[in-house]
């Protein structure tokens, strides 16, 4: 492209979608920022507990409306239906099973088409953050985490949270509870929304005007057939990454500016929660790295409420029930459930063949970084720093060929179809899926 092309391309770009797109996306959620901000002020005041619940609730359901309009109902349905199962279930010791076969049941019931699947689709996040808040009150309840039934004022607060209820992230009832004190607004806490929401911002940007013209026009790689396929594939991943990345800086900066998304030590206070890592999912260790640091609290939630409960069922069919939970939760979606399963597959292979390979070797090459004072005896040698970066490129080349399935063109507001899945992957080869199965024939081997 000739210089001049290359600067028509970029005053089109800054003209034509970077401006149009922060502008939109600011529109999109500048009345869900003032009713944080107003639930954050509410929380300050010294009034009576009940009436922060009721204020939260109030919150909760105009935000709900802004972004679902009537069809708020079926979250509100679904906060109801939890509560219902919770009292009637109030003196057993398996609430959390019960409660998740429930919540399981109304959203295959809602995935079948109870209402229109446009409008479902819409509603997914909200849905999943419900039914993620409900199962963790649940189980805290049967393991006495949570020691008082609360009442259904203080449940639909927590539910309907408006720094959370409608991208997230997941917190735990305890630490809604702490945050009804309504800690000072210090120079830390404004620091932490602006920058957040700055980073929010850019991310959209990347991700609907940069990341869709990477390759040729801001990095100069051109290709033709399978290359320029695994170009393309890698674009529609980095495109895909950063709306994650837009929606959880956006999410940090709801819950941070309605007054939650803190640490307390003492008299040290910190706002310093954290969603995303972008740079290890960009620039992996390895794949176990990307799948914690893809959201940070859902992997909690995961990791505390369904993989240490599957436990006993042995670590690879507690790695399946965990990733078919999560598959679960974001919708019967046939791409997603693919994706999940295979991310499933994808690090228990990768964790076992590092870890057979760490031991052999005596070297710092587990999926995980070692801390300083592990017993392997190669550390910081030549050798292991190329082992680690193979398998750095290694969950690069997995995340690209995963991340080609979410192509913008191809998406409508019902998601994918099952035949976009198979095309795109036969397109390349199902190349991560034999990579896989090489590596764990090789972990066979030895």
């Amino acid at each position: 492209m000739d210089s001049f092309g290359r600067q028509e391309f970029l005053q089109f770009l800054a003209e034509g979608c970077i401006l149009p797109t922060a502008q939109q996306g600011l529109e999109q959620v500048w009345q869900l920022l003032l009713t944080c901000l107003l639930c954050r002020i509410i929380f300050r005041l010294s009034i009576p507990a009940p009436m922060k619940y009721l204020c939260a609730i109030t919150e909760g359901f105009y935000v709900l409306f802004v972004f679902f309009d009537v069809h708020m109902v079926w979250v509100i349905i679904l906060s109801l239906i939890c509560f219902l199962i919770l009292f009637l279930c109030r003196n057993s010791s398996s609430r959390g099973v019960f409660l998740s076969l429930a919540i399981l049941i109304y959203m295959l019931m809602g995935e079948l088409h109870m209402i229109d699947a446009e409008t479902w689709h819409k509603m997914r996040g909200s849905q999943m953050v419900v039914a993620m808040k409900a199962i963790s009150l649940a189980f805290d309840l049967d393991r006495g985490a949570v020691s008082s039934f609360p009442s259904v004022l203080e449940f639909m607060g927590y539910i309907c949270h408006v720094g959370t209820v409608i991208f997230g992230p997941w917190i735990s009832f305890s630490h809604y509870r702490d945050t009804l004190d309504g800690r000072k607004m210090n120079v830390g806490w404004f620091w932490k929304i602006a920058l957040s929401f700055m980073r929010s911002q850019i991310c959209l940007v990347i991700s609907t005007c940069i990341a869709p013209y990477l390759f040729p026009y801001f990095i100069p790689v051109y290709g033709d057939g399978l290359s320029r396929r695994w170009l393309h594939a890698y674009e529609n991943a980095v495109s895909f990454h950063f709306s994650n990345y837009f929606v959880s800086y956006l999410s940090e900066t709801t819950i941070v500016l309605a007054g939650a998304g803190f640490t307390e030590h003492k008299d040290n206070l910190k706002w310093d929660i954290t969603v995303a890592r972008p740079l290890n999912i960009e620039l992996p260790r390895s794949m176990v790295e990307v799948v914690t640091s893809w959201n940070l609290p859902m992997s909690r939630w995961l990791n505390k409420y369904v993989f240490k409960s599957a436990l006993k069922l042995g670590t690879f069919p507690a790695i399946l029930v965990t990733y078919t939970a999560s598959a679960l939760l974001h919708g019967l979606s046939f791409h997603l459930g693919a994706v999940l399963l295979s991310l499933g597959f994808i690090t228990y292979v990768e964790h076992v063949l590092r870890k057979r390979l760490a031991a052999i070797f005596s070297a710092c090459i587990l999926s995980k970084r070692c801390s300083s004072d592990c017993h392997h005896e190669n550390k910081k040698v030549v050798w292991v720093y190329a082992t680690n970066l193979f398998f750095s490129a290694l969950s690069i080349f997995h995340l690209t060929y995963l991340g080609s399935l979410f192509d913008m063109d191809a998406e409508d507001e019902k998601g994918y179809m099952a035949s976009h899945t198979i095309q795109k992957w036969s397109e390349l080869n199902w190349a991560s899926h034999w990579v896989m199965l090489g590596c764990w024939v090789f972990y066979w081997l030895i």
